[in-house]
Order: structure tokens, then C-alpha cells, then sequence
């Protein structure tokens, strides 16, 4: 009987071993363009006021205009067009925008860059932008800073930097 126990559970053991590895969830690699976030608050302790989710695209030797072509509406970002949760009613650009949730795009220039906020969430790409579902549309000048790698958006005092090789746009927000 004791035998006819230790063949059992070491058969039983072994059967586990060989089945574990054939269950395991297998996950894709690093996405190319991953996803960030940033967050508007006045302080660490306050409430939300703005918050921002956008993929990363990378520069990889390309130039910024081949990515994000001058003229052209822009997702702002990689994959689904940047989404922007405003919490509250604020100025975005001197302009009133209600709170909601909208998608960020952009208009790429020279010298300056149209910010849009867009009715229209949750879509991919610029592909279906609709410039009828505008909620505001605001022009900021571009400056220049230290190169980036990667496509990125920061808040700091009441201003969104937008930043990316080495193209600089600040969007001022108000409350």
C-alpha cells in the first residue's frame, strides 16, 4: 500500500510539473510607444484639476516632422489619440472648457502648434478626427530645449509641456 502511494504522488508530481508550463499566460514584449501619464495638481495634497494619458513614441534617428508632420492633426502621442480628463472647469489657452473628458490633438508648425481639444474619445490615431466635434482650439508658440528621445507631457505651475526632440509647446491652464 505504501508503494502503491509514493507512485501515485510522485506520478501526480510529476504531471504537475509538465502541466504548469503548458498553462502560463505568455504576455507580449515592451510596446514600442509604452503608455504615461501625467497629472495637474496645484500641490501633492490637492485634488486633480487635470490628467493626462498619451503613448510614447521614440525618435529612433527620425526626424520629429516625419512623425508628427507639420500641418497635419496629430494623435499627439502613439496608438489611440492622447485622452485629457479635466476634473473641474478650467482655462486651457485663456479658453473656458468644461470638465470631461476629451482627446488631446495637435496641429504641428513651424513657429507655433494649435492644441484641440476633441468631443470624440476613445479612437485610434487621427484616422477619424472630425473637426465639427472640436471643443476648443488654441495656437502656442514653439520653443526649443534639450533633445528627447521620447515624446513627452509634464504639468507644472499651471502651464502643459509638451516636449519631443527638441520642440517645446507650453499650454497655460487655469482654474
Amino acid at each position: 500500500m505504501k508503494k502503491s502511494t509514493l507512485l501515485s504522488t510522485l506520478a501526480f508530481a510529476f504531471i504537475m510539473l509538465l502541466s504548469t508550463h503548458a498553462n502560463a499566460q505568455k504576455f507580449a514584449g515592451l510596446d514600442k510607444s509604452p503608455m504615461d501619464a501625467a497629472l495637474y495638481k496645484t500641490s501633492r495634497s490637492a485634488p486633480a484639476i487635470a490628467k493626462v494619458i498619451y503613448s510614447r513614441p521614440q525618435l529612433k534617428g527620425r526626424s520629429l516632422g516625419s512623425l508628427a508632420p507639420n500641418g497635419k492633426v496629430w494623435r499627439t502621442g502613439a496608438n489611440e489619440a492622447a485622452n485629457l480628463t479635466v476634473y473641474q472647469d478650467v482655462k486651457i489657452g485663456g479658453k473656458t472648457v468644461s470638465a470631461g473628458e476629451y482627446s488631446l490633438f495637435t496641429i504641428p508648425g513651424e513657429n507655433e502648434w494649435t492644441i484641440i481639444l476633441n468631443k470624440d474619445i476613445n479612437v485610434w490615431g487621427a484616422y477619424s478626427y472630425n473637426e465639427a466635434n472640436d471643443v476648443i482650439r488654441v495656437d502656442v508658440p514653439v520653443t526649443t530645449g534639450d533633445e528627447l528621445e521620447a515624446f513627452s507631457i509634464a504639468f507644472s505651475d499651471g502651464t502643459m509641456h509638451l516636449g519631443w526632440g527638441t520642440v517645446r509647446v507650453n499650454v497655460p491652464f487655469s482654474i
